[in-house]
């Protein structure tokens, strides 16, 4: 009955699911070395009907794909319907394998075609339409239009050659922008609208779903579920009198790219573009100054940097703003009474994106344990003998890294290193005050003469000072005092270790910074701008080092309880984490190389505040007035009372958690 060419194909696979249903035998076109896959294929997907499958060796590229006189003769009496299905949908080929794969082989399979008596049902594509600009209809084919894309022409080539070549009855299928089943989300790869989902799960990582952003219209994204394409082949290639038709199998009611990706935001839990940006106000820039912008060298690098960091081929950009919009009633007509529609997005989104997250998401396949990220590494870890940087260090000795421990007393941090040899772990005790620039030069030359290089430095150590600012009016070493530690001990062990880091062509920088950079605490300016100092160093620094292999990461911490807080008594009512949890944090940091580690508050507050300022001024001087100043000192060895803060200020903190009062 069937010879089908792409069995093992996304849309293949479906079909055949629909063809299983019906009598006959399915012959599989296969390749002499895909044979072992395609069998275990079959007795997965298909094993109550294994018997029925037939397989015919053969190659797409080959005259008459590759099959031979006698199998012709075989089997002409037995299929009447030749599926071609094979292709090479990928936008980062090149012309000529899209041509030999394309062209070439829809050729080839009209000759099997003709060679068998049979009936050649073309699963072509909407790209025929190329660069056409308005209504394109299931009848029209060549009506001049362009292309931009290899993939876009070869396919137009390619029916071309159906509807010019083939001497036998054909029937042709131009599917939309295939995404997964609306049934089970099933996808076996990540191309088209896909591209966008690793930007919308990071979206969801950053801020709360109910955030506002800004969002591009664009044109209609012609989106239609693999099930659908494979029941309405399965119904038309079926019917009666349709022979020469073209049928366009595309969502009749398709949405516009903001909203689609609005959807798929929903079905995220992400944040979506309430307001959108319409693709004709683009018309008001001037052709010539656009084409000018987009081709110079640095904008083009930005261009590409920015692609390849969200894991999206530029030639996907093209599906953002679409020309044409796709008529389907024929095909309508001709599945009318079937019982086969196509569902809507809304109602199936959420499958594709959960498919998706638990199979297709890039991500499952990188390092996703500290073991695999820091083993045989070298770590300095400073500020290791309490709080944060007492657990991180433990937890990367756990992990097979030898741990430089880096503090100004040796013994506390013996107690450390001595909880980690127990371990089995490595580690390494590093005395050092670091905001002495001699002190930081030796640890910086003992540690490279020691160890082949620094692999990862995490600078956490840190001093804090909470003391508004008209109480510092007379206390300017406050400043100098949390600079040296903050600012200037953590640039000198950068300046001393990134040398080696670039010339070995690898590193790592994590930065322990305070989320009161992203929500600028009162009472804490002292605080604030060295880190923020910090901060801005690294920013600028990154874009030096990247090529060479150096990564840097920014971990915002929220309030933890560790002994840097515990003289501010108010804190003990006030929600915190602990440094487990701050440790992991780190962690994180460290597994993804990710440029920033904040929570959703973090970011929420850095964008409120760059969006409207002087209402986060408000609010927080709310806060500044409802939280007492910390206590001060009456004379020598006296403090005062420590302030005890209202109910109301401790339902601030709450609203708040996580910054710092």
């Amino acid at each position: 009955m069937y010879l089908i060419t792409g069995a093992t194909g996304f849309v293949g696979k479906h079909l055949i699911d629909a063809l299983v249903e019906r009598e006959g035998t399915i012959y599989c076109l296969v390749r002499p070395g895909s044979r072992a896959r395609f069998d275990a294929m079959v007795a997965a997907r298909w094993p109550a009907a294994r018997d029925r499958f037939q397989v015919v060796e053969g190659d797409i590229q080959q005259a008459r794909c590759g099959v031979s006189d006698a199998k012709v003769g075989e089997l002409r009496s037995k299929v009447s319907h030749v599926v071609h299905l094979a292709a090479l949908y990928d936008m980062r080929a090149d012309a000529d394998a899209s041509e030999r794969a394309n062209v070439q082989g829809t050729r080839h399979a009209c000759a099997l075609a003709e060679a068998l008596d049979a009936r050649l049902d073309y699963v072509s594509s909407i790209a025929v339409a190329g660069n056409y600009k308005g209504y394109f209809r299931e009848d029209m084919f060549d009506e001049g239009q362009t292309f931009s894309h290899p993939y876009l022409q070869t396919k137009f080539l390619a029916e071309r050659v159906v509807r010019t070549e083939c001497k036998a009855p054909y029937r042709i299928y131009r599917p939309g922008i295939v995404i997964g089943s609306s049934k089970t989300g099933e996808a076996d790869k990540v191309d088209g609208v896909y591209y966008a989902f690793k930007s919308i799960q990071r979206l969801r990582h950053l801020l709360p779903e109910w955030t506002p952003l800004l969002g591009f219209e664009g044109s209609e994204l012609p989106i239609v579920p693999v099930d659908f394409v494979a029941r309405a082949m399965d119904v038309l290639m079926h019917a009666d009198g349709l022979d020469g038709q073209a049928f366009h199998l595309v969502d009749p009611h398709p949405k516009t790219f903001g909203d689609a990706m609005n959807v798929f935001c929903e079905a995220a839990h992400a944040p979506q573009g309430t307001i959108r940006l319409d693709p004709r106000v683009l018309r008001l820039v001037p052709t010539g100054l656009t084409s000018l912008l987009g081709n110079m060298p640095a904008v083009k690098s930005a261009r590409r940097e920015l692609l390849d960091e969200l894991g999206v081929p530029e030639a996907a950009l093209r599906y953002v703003n679409w020309r044409a919009s796709f008529d389907s009633r024929d095909t309508e007509h001709a599945l009318r009474g079937s019982g086969v529609e196509c569902p809507r997005l809304e109602d199936y989104a959420w499958r594709v994106w959960d498919y998706w997250e638990r199979h297709l998401d890039p991500d499952l396949y990188k390092v996703h344990t500290l073991r695999a990220r820091v083993e045989g590494k070298v770590v300095m870890v400073t500020g290791a003998s309490s709080g944060i940087g007492k657990a991180l260090a433990r937890k990367l000795g756990d992990a097979g890294a030898t741990v430089l421990l880096v503090a100004r007393g040796r013994d506390k941090l013996e107690e450390v290193h001595q909880a980690i040899l127990a371990a089995g772990g490595r580690a390494e005790i590093c005395p050092c005050d670091l905001s002495s620039a001699e002190d930081c030069a030796r640890l910086v030359e003992e540690t490279l003469s020691a160890h082949e290089g620094l692999d990862i430095l995490v600078n956490n150590a840190g001093r804090s000072i909470r003391r508004g600012v008209r109480d510092s009016y007379d206390r300017f070493h406050d400043f100098e005092r949390t600079m040296a530690l903050n600012y200037f001990g953590s640039l000198r062990l950068i300046l001393g270790f990134l040398p080696s880091m670039c010339s070995r062509k690898t590193g790592h920088i994590v930065n322990v910074s305070s989320i009161g950079v992203q929500t600028n605490a009162p009472r804490f300016s002292a605080y604030v701008a060295s880190k923020s100092a910090l901060d801005a160093f690294s920013r600028c620094i990154a874009s030096e080092v990247i090529g060479r292999g150096v990564h840097i990461s920014t971990v915002y911490m929220p309030l933890v309880r560790t002994p840097m807080i515990a003289p501010t008594k108010i804190y003990d009512a006030f929600p915190t984490i602990t440094p487990d949890q701050a440790a992991d944090m780190v962690i994180d940091g460290i597994l993804t190389r990710r440029k920033r580690v904040a929570t959703r508050l973090g970011i929420f507050g850095e964008v409120s505040y760059a969006l409207a300022p002087r209402i986060v001024d408000r609010v927080l001087h709310t806060g500044y007035r409802l939280m007492p100043d910390s206590a001060k000192k009456k004379g020598p060895g006296g403090t005062e009372e420590p302030p005890r803060p209202s109910m109301e200020a401790i339902a601030f903190a709450h609203v708040l958690k996580g910054v710092h009062w």
